[in-house]
Order: structure tokens, then C-alpha cells, then sequence
């Protein structure tokens, strides 16, 4: 016979504010995962979209001029710019943390999982910001 445990109500969205620093980074180490897999797919598929078939060399020419010209334009977009942005801290996050994981793992710094936690967050904050005039100016059109 089995047994009925009380996991509290579905519809209970208060249960947030109980959750711990590790709860929040693995919630935020799925979610940047699900993320950079998403992006991987745009990625590829933009990519694609912007080479044909290749044949003679006067079409391989014409390939590098649409994908120069897709990209440049792609570029142009202060969206892009702003996803870009976006993109950036979801991957530092998600490396730093993957890095903090891995020293778990190994034994290290057990007893300060959660300094840790914030510390990738704070360096992700840092990182990001440092960023921003870089992706905003468009060096390198």
C-alpha cells in the first residue's frame, strides 16, 4: 500500500519565498540551460537562412556577400544589440555557476555554497554592465 504525502497545493504560489539560494540556482542554472539551447537553434537557423547552395565560385562569392549583409543588418537592430546584451549574461551566469557546481562536486567550498551562489551572480551583474557600451557603440561594423 502506498503511502500519501502532503506537498502542499499547486496553486500555491507563496511557497517562493521559502526557497534557499541553492533552490534559486538551480532554478536559474535550468532556465539559462533552456535558454542557451534556444539560442543555439536561432542560431543555426539564421545562419543557414543566410548561405545557399553552394556551386561555382561566382556563387560562393555571392554566398559571402548575403551572409556579410545578413549579419550587418542583424547587427544594425538595437534589439539584437539588446538580446546580444541579454545573451551575454545568461552564458556568464550559467558558466559561473556550472563552475561553482563542479567545485561542489569535487568537495570544495561545501560550507559556502550560498556566498558562492551570490558571488556568480554579483560577477554576472559586473561582467554584463562592463559590457554594455561595447554591444551598444557597434564596435566592429
Amino acid at each position: 500500500m502506498s503511502q500519501s504525502y502532503n506537498r502542499g497545493l499547486v496553486e500555491d504560489f507563496g511557497r517562493w519565498k521559502e526557497f534557499s539560494a541553492g533552490m534559486w540556482a538551480w532554478i536559474f542554472h535550468k532556465f539559462t540551460g533552456w535558454i542557451l539551447i534556444g539560442y543555439l537553434f536561432t542560431h543555426i537557423s539564421v545562419l543557414s537562412t543566410s548561405l545557399g547552395a553552394a556551386g561555382n565560385e561566382a556563387a560562393i562569392m555571392n554566398e559571402a556577400d548575403i551572409y556579410t549583409t545578413t549579419l550587418q543588418g542583424l547587427e544594425s537592430l538595437f534589439l539584437i544589440r539588446l538580446l546580444e546584451i541579454g545573451l551575454l549574461a545568461v552564458a556568464v551566469f550559467h558558466i559561473l555557476n556550472g563552475l561553482r557546481l563542479l567545485m561542489v562536486d569535487l568537495g570544495v567550498g561545501l560550507e559556502a555554497q550560498d556566498k558562492s551562489f551570490y558571488a556568480s551572480l554579483v560577477l554576472t551583474g559586473a561582467i554584463t554592465v562592463a559590457s554594455v557600451p561595447t554591444f551598444l557603440t557597434g564596435v566592429g561594423l
